[in-house]
C-alpha cells in the first residue's frame, strides 16, 4: 500500500496502543510503551532496542507500564503531561530526562528533525500507586511534525470529539493512529467519523483493538464504516510487529 511518510521514515505497530516511529535520520520514538505484559506484542519486540524519545499519552498501565524500565535501559527524554511528568521520578525515571508539557504546547527536537505537539483526548487518566489509582491531570494525544512538514497524529485513548476538526485545520495529519477497539475508547463507527473530521486524514492505522476479547472493533469494521460514510481514508491493516516504510 502506498504510504505518506517521509522517505526513510517508518511506523511499527507493537500491539495495543504502542507505536514505534523511526525518523528519516534513524531516530526512534516510542509512544505508550506497554511491551512486557502486552499479550499482542511479539516476543522478539518486547525489548524495542535503542530509543531516542518516549511519549506518554496517559497514565493507565497498558500505556505506561514499561516507561521506567525503558527509560533506565535506554536513557532518553520522556514527554508527558505535567502531572505525569511530576510523578515519573517516583518510579525511577531520571528527572533530568523528563519533559512535562500541556495540551496545545510544542517541543522541538532538532537532532531528530521533529516537533512534538500535545493535543486533547477524551478519556480518563490516573497512575496506579500500589492499590490506589491517583488522578494525574488530563489524557492527551500527540502530533509529530517532521521537518519536511509531514504530520503523524497518535490520538492516545479517546472517543471521537468535534475539535478533531481543529487538529485538521492546525496540523493536517497525513497518518492518524486511532483507537478502534470500543468499550474503553471509540469503536469503528466513532473512528470513521474521526477520520472525516481530521481532514479527512489520508491514512489511518487502527490501534487499541484485539488485545482482549472486550475490544471488539476491527480494521475491517472500520473500513466498512468509512465506506458507508464515503470517507476516502485508507486503512492500514497491520498485525503487531508489522512495519510500514
Amino acid at each position: 500500500m502506498e504510504t505518506v511518510l517521509p522517505n526513510g521514515a517508518s511506523v511499527t505497530w507493537l500491539g495495543h496502543a504502542t507505536v514505534l516511529i523511526e525518523t528519516p535520520n534513524r531516530k526512534r520514538i516510542l509512544i505508550d510503551p506497554w511491551l512486557q505484559h502486552n499479550p499482542s506484542c511479539p516476543a522478539t519486540l518486547k525489548d524495542p532496542g535503542h530509543l531516542d524519545l518516549i511519549l506518554v499519552t496517559h497514565g493507565h498501565a497498558d500505556h505506561i507500564a514499561d516507561v521506567p524500565a525503558l527509560a533506565q535501559t535506554h536513557p532518553c527524554p520522556v514527554v508527558a503531561i505535567v502531572e505525569i511528568a511530576d510523578a515519573l521520578p517516583r518510579f525511577g525515571v531520571d528527572p533530568a530526562n523528563v519533559i512535562g508539557m500541556n495540551r496545545g504546547g510544542s517541543v522541538r527536537f532538532p537532532a531528530m528533525g521533529i516537533t512534538v505537539t500535545q493535543t486533547t483526548a477524551v478519556h480518563s487518566n490516573s497512575i496506579d500507586l500500589g492499590d490506589t489509582p491517583i488522578p494525574v491531570g488530563d489524557p492527551s494525544g500527540y502530533i509529530l511534525t517532521f521537518d519536511d512538514g509531514t504530520v503523524v497524529y497518535h490520538a492516545g485513548d479517546t472517543d471521537v470529539f468535534s475539535d478533531m476538526a481543529l487538529i485538521a485545520e492546525l496540523h493536517r495529519p497525513v497518518l492518524a493512529c486511532l483507537p478502534i477497539g470500543d468499550h474503553y475508547t471509540m469503536g469503528p463507527r466513532g473512528a470513521a467519523l474521526a477520520c472525516k473530521l481530521l481532514g479527512p486524514v489520508p491514512v489511518v492505522l487502527p490501534i487499541h483493538w484485539g488485545t482482549f476479547p472486550v475490544l471488539t472493533g476491527t480494521p475491517d469494521a472500520l473500513e466498512t464504516e468509512l465506506e458507508l460514510r464515503g470517507v476516502p481514508t485508507r486503512v492500514l491493516k497491520l498485525q503487531p510487529g508489522d512495519t510500514v516504510r
